[in-house]
């Protein structure tokens, strides 16, 4: 797959704890977007953070939390994300979605052999 020179990045703030099809809602997300034919999907955990509720999510030990910040990043084409948006939209009960132009300087899978 080749990748123009600009694209789209789709990020997807949502709770660890989220489930979705009997899958963790991050882990959904990323098969779907597999099977959508996008570009790449990568799942970040973060250490802290808030959302619409203002609920603080920490890793820190005092405060452990089974229901960290997960952020899954998506870049492809505006119109291959556009797409998409409706499927997670459905799936997604509490969280943030975020699109943003992103320029894309290499897209590689590696050497061939």
């Amino acid at each position: 797959m080749i990748l123009p020179s600009q694209g789209h990045l789709l990020r997807i703030f949502i709770g660890e704890s989220d489930r979705h099809d009997g899958l963790p809602l991050y882990e959904w997300i990323v098969r779907a977007a597999r099977s959508h034919g996008l570009a790449g999907a990568t799942v970040l955990r973060g250490l802290e953070g808030f959302g619409a509720r203002s609920r603080l999510h920490t890793a820190r030990i005092l405060r452990l939390s089974s229901d960290l910040p997960i952020v899954v990043e998506i870049v492809d084409t505006r119109e291959k994300i556009e797409s998409f948006l409706p499927v997670i939209d459905e799936t997604i009960d509490e969280g943030l979605a975020t699109l943003e132009k992103v320029e894309i300087r290499f897209y590689r899978s590696g050497k061939e052999g």
